[in-house]
């Protein structure tokens, strides 16, 4: 059965499967990431993982993968398969389509970014699908975006597109490790919720699922500190749209599975702010932690689709 690997790299674990033609997923795997061997062991754990995925398919699915999608995290040149830099990883300029490659007995690899690749997900096969424009929004640690065109995402001339965490929404405000001040992840990502209200609550270990839920039962500083979260974020998105004119606009990440508890207020927000701009439709992602890992099979099928010519509709 004709089938390709995907793998999603976090900082913590990795996420893998076998996907079929159709979108099946034939085997799932996981495995720690390990960073805390190093980053030349982390690299070694993903070839070991791959080649493990390539055996598997041969021994049960009647042959190798015909091609393998990875998706990790940091600034990655995708076009070279270089993952250029990952501050949680330790990477520097580390040719993974290469040495992936090598490991599989050359088969074809595509690299992507983790977020870009799990928008990629969204609008194909998510909360996206049918939309010609998109932007998916991931509200983690940090935050960042995915732009989709047309059912492929945009990674910009450098690398850099969608980074949308580092619009200055406050500025003069809060520093941001990027070198600037006031940027969005400071006031608007999961964990900038879960700082403030760990901080006014007197909870070092309470997080933003914590407040959110203390926004449900009214609690004052919790409404407080989240409504400041849902304007900055709203501003930030106001920004966005008016560079981009989505017709979607996904919200996914620990933030969003909050629920209602965001989407009611982020909507209000964004409705009072555009004024000639168009108002996207605001939806909760709908694939999950999977998203990085159905779009790195995403990524494999384009792949062979370019390389041999497979018309191939996952």
């Amino acid at each position: 059965m004709r089938h390709v690997i995907a793998l999603d790299v976090g900082g913590t674990g990795m996420k893998a499967a076998l996907v079929g033609a159709d979108g099946a997923l034939l085997h799932r795997a996981r495995r720690a990431t390990g960073r805390e061997r190093g980053p030349d062991e982390v690299v070694a754990g993903i070839l070991d993982f791959a080649a493990e995925l390539h055996a598997y398919g041969a021994e049960h699915l009647g042959g190798g993968a015909a091609a393998a999608g990875v998706a990790v995290p940091g600034i990655v040149d995708e076009a070279n398969g270089v993952a250029v830099y990952a501050a949680n990883l330790g990477w520097r300029d580390v040719g993974l389509r290469r040495l992936l490659t090598g490991r599989l007995g050359g088969v074809p690899v595509a690299l992507g970014h983790d977020v870009r690749t799990g928008g990629l997900a969204e609008g194909r096969i998510g909360a996206g699908r049918g939309a010609d424009r998109y932007l998916f929004v991931a509200l983690g640690t940090g935050i960042a975006g995915a732009i989709g065109v047309a059912g492929r995402v945009e990674a910009g001339a450098h690398g850099f597109a969608g980074e949308i965490g580092h619009i200055v929404v406050r500025p003069g405000g809060t520093p941001c490790p990027c070198g600037q001040r006031g940027c969005l992840e400071r006031f608007a990502s999961a964990a900038a919720v879960g700082e403030a209200w760990a901080a006014a609550c007197g909870e070092p270990e309470a997080d933003a699922a914590d407040c959110a839920k203390a926004v449900t039962s009214g609690d004052p500083n919790a409404v407080r500190i989240w409504q400041q979260a849902v304007d900055a974020l709203a501003d930030g998105l106001v920004t966005a749209l008016t560079l981009l004119d989505p017709r979607t606009l996904i919200v996914g990440g620990g933030l969003a599975e909050a629920g209602e508890t965001l989407f009611t207020p982020l909507r209000n927000a964004v409705r009072r702010r555009v004024t000639f701009q168009k108002l996207p439709d605001i939806v909760p992602a709908a694939l999950g932690d999977t998203a990085g890992c159905l779009g790195a099979g995403l990524l494999a099928w384009d792949l062979l689709e370019t390389t041999d010519g497979t018309e191939v509709t996952p």
